[in-house]
């Protein structure tokens, strides 16, 4: 039996406490979490860390999204990347990857990134901030945007039920699929979904 629908996060009611850029970044992150963990959730160790026809894993994914938003929020918090950040975001694309380890990272990353949300109501969104060593330029606003943006991106205009394209379009989206045929995997003109 499949998981009854109900809409997304944003059209809940949910949160109306909360104002408007926080609650779409409080969102977003509960999207992802929803979306990840329906279309996730049942990998093995092995298709967790395939990379068929040489793309990203689905792991590295999963990782990056967790580690990603710790980054960009600790700009958001008017601070640089630390060392052990820093040294975490050379592992995202390690091979070792369990289901019980990436979702727990996952849960943690999500659950921290709310309480720092919340912690940013009331900051002046407009308030300058630096992100990377090239201090490039942007503001509170900006950074809390570019969450929601970036994974609002990754799903397919239109699309509803949550599928999350693990890679950018390729030339012969075909061969993703004979080379992959032992995973679970779905591929378009546009995309390859991992399901």
């Amino acid at each position: 039996m499949s998981e009854p629908k109900q809409p997304e996060p944003w059209l809940r009611g949910a949160l109306a406490e909360v104002p408007a850029v926080h609650r779409a970044v409080l969102h977003a992150l509960q999207l992802a979490e929803e979306d990840l963990t329906r279309w996730c959730r049942d990998l093995t160790a092995e298709e967790l860390n395939a990379r068929p026809a040489g793309m990203a894993s689905a792991a590295f994914h999963i990782r990056h999204i967790a580690r990603s938003i710790d980054r960009l929020l600790t700009y958001s918090e008017g601070r640089q990347l630390t060392d052990v950040q820093m040294a975490s975001l050379r592992t995202e694309m390690n091979p070792d990857a369990t289901p019980e380890d990436v979702f727990r990272e996952l849960r943690d990353a999500l659950e921290l990134a709310r309480n720092r949300v919340r912690a940013l109501v009331g900051a002046d969104l407009e308030a300058n901030r630096m992100v990377g060593r090239q201090a490039l330029p942007t503001t509170l606003g900006g950074l809390l945007v570019q969450r929601c943006r970036s994974y609002a991106a990754t799903r397919r205009p239109g699309d509803h039920d949550g599928e999350i394209p693990f890679a950018p379009r390729i030339q012969n989206s075909s061969k993703v699929a004979e080379n992959a045929s032992s995973f679970r995997v779905y591929s378009s003109d546009r995309y390859v979904f991992l399901k």
